[in-house]
């Protein structure tokens, strides 16, 4: 007949006792997940679990990209550890040291595929604040922003920079100018025309913390600085983060990313590269990107150093070789002058230098394996040596040889010029954007073609890195020709520059950069391009993209993933085709405690 009733309960109320408890249980555990620091940190471990499967299994890292394209992934992206705060994906030091040493070729780029990286935000260090405004941010910028003292510890005695309170303040040294770059330049001065807008591209090897390319700023010059990702800590990030012009790339096996005849002006202080090894490879590629009649200045070894006289004898030898001039030896610097017309280069020489066949393009130069022959002026294209090209600033606007030399270049390029000077001045008196310091210093157009939104604000005191893409037309020589800089670069790979290091990206045709152009089908994904947008871009900084609005209803959605808060504006109305413009903001955000 069963259990006697007291039987019956008793075992009724153990149950509900334990239903309690556990109820009770769950309670207790949502409150300490929800309110307390371990609950923090088990979301966080979480986070990094899923972080970490995003990169070590390609097909949990897809999903993730198909959810955020389609507009399915209602959550931002997560952000990165706390240790990624200075991350480039293609100059790791920890991927790139298993790589060989010879040429350098370790430290130059090495970019691992998509489905190989984390998808997530790179974010800012511990107490990041928003950029000192140009010009202030010249001689001085925030610690917390860049938190590194190897620099000013080891070289503050030469006037490179010192830590002071809050700021670290740049006095305007350097190893060979401990005095001041000012007083350098005012030397070079004696002997080359850095006044009055006959040189205006300038190339700085191996920079420091680029207070030599700043200086020249207020000469008219406009420097682009470099040097590899190294030892002393972002010597490129502080370059950047003062608003000088720079970006990370090493002399190593490749040609650097530039088209032939660039610079007016090529510079290297104390930058330790070894020109005359390797058969004067490494003069072979400066000779390829100095433009005729341009200056090349070396100070520092091996220039009348001591115990370095073989060195200092074979860099005179490769000099006179290629007919450079001689314009000065003082002290420890050089000057010389490159010749113009094609070279005399002897039929012997001692380093075996030769002319570069006919066929071999002068200003390819992305992944392009240094070649040990000099090229030839005649290959290059049009009139560009210094003396025959406009000065500084007619030939802002003067339509260059190189722009002629293409179909129909002339006309193309005066359209260009007027189509730009109409969409800047709707950008500032319609969309309100300030293109201007203190509001802006440093911008990226991502598809510069000409150079034609830069060239609108060259009067403003902003720098604009132009970037052509490597699998377009090939129009960074025009850029230069007209006094303004960039580099070839292709936006499937990661850029060569430190997070945050942008006020403003520009971009006509995002789609066009990762498209096949014979199908329409993409090389890469548009998530991606915008996670690298996103880890290039200062908290605060604006984005504006002009496309179709199919493509910019995708944007958009993807500016929510990235945490950006963005607006799709009407274009001109002078401007023909179904062109919209979308507008993007970065927030500054911190990373949650417990995150690391």
């Amino acid at each position: 007949m069963g259990l006697p009733a007291s039987k019956r309960n008793q075992r009724q109320w153990s149950l509900l006792d334990i239903v309690t408890a556990a109820f009770f249980g769950i309670v207790l555990l949502f409150f300490i997940l929800l309110f307390t620091p371990l609950g923090d940190s088990m979301a966080a471990s979480g986070r990094q679990t899923l972080l970490l499967s995003t990169a070590t299994d390609p097909r949990q890292r897809q999903r993730l990209v198909t959810l955020v394209e389609s507009g399915h992934h209602l959550q931002p992206i997560e952000y990165c550890p706390a240790d990624a705060v200075a991350h480039m994906p293609c100059e790791d030091p920890r991927r790139n040291s298993q790589l060989s040493r010879e040429m350098n070729f370790y430290r130059e780029r090495h970019c691992p595929l998509p489905e190989e990286t984390p998808l997530c935000l790179i974010p800012p260090p511990s107490g990041y604040k928003i950029s000192v405004p140009w010009p202030r941010s010249l001689h001085k910028i925030w610690h917390a922003n860049m938190p590194y003292n190897k620099i000013a510890d080891r070289k503050g005695h030469q006037g490179w920079m010192k830590r002071e309170g809050e700021y670290f303040t740049f006095p305007g040294g350097g190893t060979m100018f401990p005095g001041g770059a000012g007083q350098y330049i005012e030397k070079l001065s004696q002997y080359i025309p850095l006044m009055g807008g006959v040189l205006r591209t300038a190339l700085d090897m191996g920079c420091g913390v680029a207070s030599f390319g700043g200086t020249l700023l207020s000469q008219g010059i406009l420097a682009l600085s470099f040097a590899p990702r190294d030892s002393h800590k972002s010597q490129i990030q502080f370059a950047l983060e003062r608003g000088v012009p720079a970006f990370v790339a090493m002399l190593g096996t490749r040609r650097l990313p530039f088209p032939a005849s660039s610079f007016d002006l090529m510079h290297c202080s104390r930058c330790l590269i070894p020109f005359t090894a390797y058969n004067a490879t490494y003069f072979i590629e400066v000779d390829r990107l100095l433009r005729p009649g341009g200056y090349l200045v070396i100070s520092g070894p091996p220039v009348q150093w001591p115990k370095q006289d073989k060195e200092w004898a074979d860099l005179q030898a490769v000099a006179r070789a290629l007919c450079y001039e001689l314009i000065a030896v003082d002290g420890n610097t050089v000057i010389w002058k490159k010749p113009i017309g094609d070279s005399c280069l002897p039929s012997q020489n001692e380093f075996g230098l030769e002319l570069c066949d006919e066929s071999e393009p002068p200003s390819d130069a992305w992944y392009y394996k240094l070649k040990k022959c000099v090229t030839r002026p005649s290959s290059v294209k049009g009139d560009n040596a210094l003396g025959t090209i406009p000065k500084w600033p007619e030939r802002l606007t003067k339509v260059p040889s190189r722009a002629i030399a293409m179909k129909n270049g002339f006309d193309v390029f005066e359209a260009d010029a007027r189509r730009w000077a109409r969409r800047v001045a709707y950008y500032r008196d319609s969309l309100n954007l300030e293109l201007k310091s203190p509001a802006v210093r440093n911008i990226m157009d991502m598809n510069a073609f000409f150079g034609g939104f830069a060239a609108t604000l060259a009067s403003e005191s902003v720098w604009v890195m132009n970037v052509i893409p490597a699998r377009k037309p090939l129009t960074l020589d025009v850029v230069y020709d007209r006094g303004l800089i960039g580099v070839y670069h292709d936006w499937c790979e990661p850029f060569s520059t430190y997070p945050r290091t942008y006020d403003f990206i520009h971009i006509s045709g995002i789609e066009s950069l990762i498209k096949r152009p014979d199908s329409s089908k993409s090389r890469c994904s548009l998530v991606d391009l915008m996670v690298e947008m996103d880890r290039i871009l200062r908290p605060e900084g604006k984005v504006l993209i002009r496309d179709s609005p199919e493509v910019l209803d995708k944007v958009a959605r993807m500016a929510h993933a990235v945490r950006w808060s963005s607006s799709i504006h009407d274009k001109e109305p002078e401007s023909h085709g179904r062109e919209k413009i979308l507008v993007a903001t970065k927030p500054l955000w911190k990373m949650p405690s417990n995150s690391h």
